[in-house]
């Protein structure tokens, strides 16, 4: 907690909406720790009675017993990496579950009490076909989740993969498994509501839509990222990585003030990932920038149809095209 203190050591405790334990494998952690986690931050904020409390799971470290004790100890989502139903590529992906587990967790997770869970599934897998990726969602819609996070691999620098490419599907077929997944998803009542983030019963993603939303966080761990605004400007900060440097020294943290220039796009590039877009006013709450900061550009991609008149939010087609709007925004 000394982590936090850094934080709220200035000015009244902030309130706090959301909290979402991720990274790396919390759900190695015990119900006790878990529990001392959340009550460490309800003494140091304004922890919201309502609040959304969600803890990444992994498939295999987890059991009915230790789901109980999250819930206990106050969690009330669950985001399950289940990444994929087909073994195969599980053992590909360097995952340590298969499928059985993954169904074993969720259904371990619903004895436990979860009334939220996300499941996380990816498409675009090395030699993946149209079929194998629709075969993966369906198996994910049988369950019956709350929420999907559904998207496409990405080879992400330090790993295996980003070294080692392996043969990954095309354009075409990535296009035609993502036609295919969305006619399923809304066939099964998920609402499609951010690029990659699926719900059903208005159970979108709190925490998440903040991010979308250009809100501020606070970081807490190793690796953790932030951002706080104020009359410095947007600030965004990161703590250690290293875990045995970080513990070393918990309150040092790393920054940079996001340039007047570069706010514009960083905004946007949250925002329009939302399919509802967000309100105008927002734009200015968020950055300190009148909108007109986004002329001429905004009311050429406007004029073309690819954003919309209202709100800053992009059309269908637009949002189809969301990389090539982005760059034209990035001189703003």
């Amino acid at each position: 907690m000394e982590d936090l203190e850094q934080t709220v050591a200035v000015g009244p405790a902030p309130k706090v909406e959301t909290v979402f334990i991720g990274g790396g494998t919390p759900s190695l952690l015990s119900g006790r720790a878990v529990a001392a986690l959340l009550e460490g931050i309800r003494r140091r904020t304004r922890l919201s009675p309502g609040a959304e409390i969600t803890l990444e799971a992994n498939p295999g470290t987890t059991d009915s017993a230790r789901f109980a004790e999250y819930r206990e100890a106050g969690v009330n989502r669950l985001s399950i990496g289940v990444q994929s139903f087909d073994d195969l590529q599980l053992r590909r992906l360097g995952r340590v579950h298969d499928a059985s587990l993954a169904r074993a967790a969720f259904a371990a997770a619903r004895a436990a009490g979860f009334d939220n869970i996300n499941l996380d599934l990816m498409f675009g897998l090395p030699g993946q076909t149209p079929e194998q990726a629709l075969a993966d969602l369906r198996q994910a819609l049988a369950l019956r989740p709350e929420h999907l996070s559904w998207y496409q691999l990405t080879l992400e620098p330090n790993t295996r993969f980003h070294a080692e490419p392996p043969p990954l599907p095309g354009e075409e077929t990535i296009w035609e498994i993502q036609e295919a997944g969305l006619e399923l998803l809304q066939a099964a009542g998920y609402r499609r509501y951010e690029v990659s983030a699926f719900a059903s019963s208005r159970r979108r993603c709190r925490h998440n839509l903040n991010y979308w939303r250009f809100g501020d966080y606070l970081a807490i761990g190793a690796g953790a990222h932030g951002k706080l605004s104020g009359d410095g400007g947007v600030v965004r900060y990161w703590k250690e990585r290293h875990p045995e440097r970080y513990m070393e020294s918990p309150r040092l943290r790393h920054e940079r003030i996001v340039e007047e220039s570069k706010l514009p796009l960083e905004f946007l590039m949250n925002a329009l990932r939302l399919v509802e877009g967000v309100e105008e006013e927002l734009f200015e709450q968020r950055t300190g920038l009148p909108l007109e900061r986004l002329e001429p550009t905004l009311s050429r991609l406007r004029d073309l149809g690819l954003l919309a008149r209202e709100r800053l939010r992009a059309t269908p087609r637009g949002f189809d095209l969301l990389d090539e709007i982005l760059l034209e925004f990035d001189h703003e």
